[in-house]
């Protein structure tokens, strides 16, 4: 057993340096000091207690240096599966009770079995089922539904809803309960977060700072947004004005702790569990592939479902909620220098020590400056001109994007993003029960078969040669039997049928049956049905049954040696516009093409 295979660590702990060390450090202080406010903010985002957010950003860290295979992806909660963790756990419990806590640390542990299973058992590809548009949807949509909830907090007002339609009827039936200096708190953290985004490292660079640093000091704006309006509730007493205020965080770390067993919650837990772990992997891997590019490293996608699994795991032993790898956190670590998984060892000592002497300090920090974090950070999430690239792209994939968001907005998450993978596999199979399939003729002077209706060939009248550029599966078999027949019964001159294979990968058991009943029924009107250019795998599924014997033509090496046997008149006459080119007549004979 090969123990660095589940075991990164051991690889890249072996060459650990101190200039390493170093690097790491600097950027786990980054990081600690932009997870700080984040893990707070997305732990109400959640429905759970501040602490919970720095909880799960403490042991799900040191679990993943020692599973991840990623050099730079930073482990922690995050605003898409804070939102999910709200709408599942908010089924089956009431916010700030025993049972809603229990069921949320339920839903880590689970969802780390889950993620750790399949990594066992190479099931990464699992995660293919959610297509890029229907992420990007349901992304988007999360995003606005993210946003939307934080501002009742914004108007410090009261209110809630797992719907857009529920949230904004909320919001707008209590307009009159706006507090003044909650809205002005909530306003100006939100706007200064949205300028520090975009206007503090420019502003930076021009008084002379270099740009790492004054980068640096842009991604801590949220910082400095939770100390200025801390300081400005405790100074003038805001809480007694109505304004509201996160209250006491419990000092001290995590005690171990056990999700609870209960039979019933993990069962009504199971599709939720399942969604989070396989939005979060998909999220997590597409950010930790593009971050090791840079660097020509690579991740080991089953292995980082084992990566992710732990970290749940150790969020739940911990009491925390589910985890996975942020986006714009992984980023800020990459740029910071972070150059292995012991930088988020690292963030999570800092985040450990943030547990213990700081959280007296946030007590009195409004839930508004919170709120504003939460809005800017989703908010950059959300890609309207997505769903215009989409739309130009494929129709079909708009399709299933745009009823993601619909759903999701107006359903729920859960609603969304499932309805979104059945959309788009119902989408696939509707694309691929109707698969294209072209006329083929010779290009004159070459070895080249081309579609009729887009360049100038020759055919011939003897043979009808069809190229397929889909694999043959139950969908598609009796669309494929059907066009073959109705272009024989076109061409009454037609004495032999070529199915070119090129793009043929699979054929199912539906599809090889049907390949039996068009080989009969051609036979029946006098026809020669061939195959030709069949892909070696393709070719030693058919070898390992009698469809050879009892096929009436011959299975081609290329459709050119097809042409030159069963009408060579015509690929002569194609052959003589190139003189260099001569005709071949060689047969199948070998495995692989």
């Amino acid at each position: 057993m090969n123990l660095k295979r589940y075991f990164p660590i051991l690889d890249w702990g072996s060459t650990y340096t101190r200039d390493t060390a170093t690097n790491d450090l600097i950027a786990a202080v980054i990081v600690t000091i932009m997870l700080i406010p984040q893990s707070l903010a997305y732990a109400l985002l959640a429905g759970l207690p501040p602490e919970i957010g720095l909880y799960a950003s403490i042991l799900p860290l040191v679990a993943y240096a020692i599973f991840g295979t990623s050099r730079a992806l930073a482990v922690g909660p995050v605003a898409v599966v804070s939102l999910m963790t709200a709408s599942a756990v908010g089924e089956l419990a009431a916010q700030g009770t025993a049972e809603y806590l229990g069921a949320a640390i339920a839903l880590a542990f689970l969802s780390g079995l889950m993620l750790v299973v399949m990594g066992l058992f190479r099931l990464g590809f699992l995660a293919s089922l959610l297509s890029h548009p229907v992420i990007s949807g349901f992304i988007t949509a999360s995003g606005l539904l993210i946003a939307a909830s934080q501002l009742k907090h914004v108007l410090g007002i009261g209110g809630g809803g797992h719907t857009m339609v529920e949230i904004m009827g909320s919001v707008l039936s209590r307009l009159g309960e706006i507090n003044l200096i909650t809205l002005v708190i909530g306003v100006s953290a939100t706007a200064f977060l949205f300028w520090v985004r975009k206007g503090l490292k420019p502003l930076l660079i021009s008084f002379g700072l270099r740009p790492r640093l004054a980068d640096s000091l842009a991604k801590a704006g949220p910082v400095a947004a939770v100390a200025a309006t801390t300081v400005a509730a405790t100074v003038f007493h805001l809480g007694d004005q109505g304004v509201k205020l996160v209250g006491d965080i419990p000092t001290g770390l995590p005690m171990p702790t056990l999700p609870p067993f209960d039979a019933k919650l993990w069962l009504d837990l199971a599709g939720p569990a399942l969604l989070i772990s396989v939005v979060g992997f998909v999220e997590s891997v597409s950010v930790a592939q593009t971050l090791a590019a840079k660097k020509r490293q690579r991740i080991v996608p089953d292995q980082e479902l084992i990566g992710l699994g732990a970290s749940n795991i150790a969020a739940a032993v911990s009491g925390g909620y589910p985890v996975t790898g942020g986006f714009a956190r992984s980023v800020v670590n990459f740029d910071a220098g972070a150059e292995t998984p012991a930088a988020g060892a690292y963030t999570a000592v800092g985040i450990a020590l943030a547990t213990l002497f700081l959280t007296p300090l946030l007590a009195n920090l409004p839930q508004a400056t919170l709120a504003g974090t939460i809005i800017v950070a989703v908010l950059s999430l959300v890609d309207f001109k997505a769903l215009k690239r989409t739309w130009v792209y494929s129709k079909s994939d708009f399709t299933a994007m745009a009823a993601t968001i619909l759903v999701t907005l107006g359903i729920g998450v859960e609603a969304g993003i499932t309805s979104g993978v059945v959309l788009s596999v119902l989408l696939y199979l509707f694309r691929t029960s109707r698969p294209h399939m072209a006329v083929v003729g010779i290009v004159p002077g070459t070895e080249h078969f081309r579609n009729v209706q887009r360049h100038r060939v020759l055919t011939g009248t003897k043979v009808l040669s069809v190229r397929v550029d889909e694999s043959l599966y139950f969908a598609n078999s009796r669309f494929l039997e059907d066009r073959i027949l109705e272009l024989v019964a076109e061409r009454p001159s037609i004495s032999h049928v070529v199915l070119m294979c090129p793009a043929v990968n699979v054929i199912d058991a539906s599809a090889f049956e049907t390949l039996e009943e068009l080989n009969r029924r051609l036979k029946d009107s006098g026809v020669k049905f061939h195959l030709s250019e069949v892909k070696g795998p393709v070719m030693d599924r058919l070898q390992q049954t009698d469809f050879l014997e009892h096929l009436t033509g011959e299975v081609f090496l290329t459709q050119y040696q097809a042409f030159c046997t069963l009408d060579p008149h015509t690929a002569h006459v194609a052959e003589a516009r190139n003189p260099k080119q001569k005709a071949t007549s060689d047969l199948w004979s070998g495995p692989e093409i």
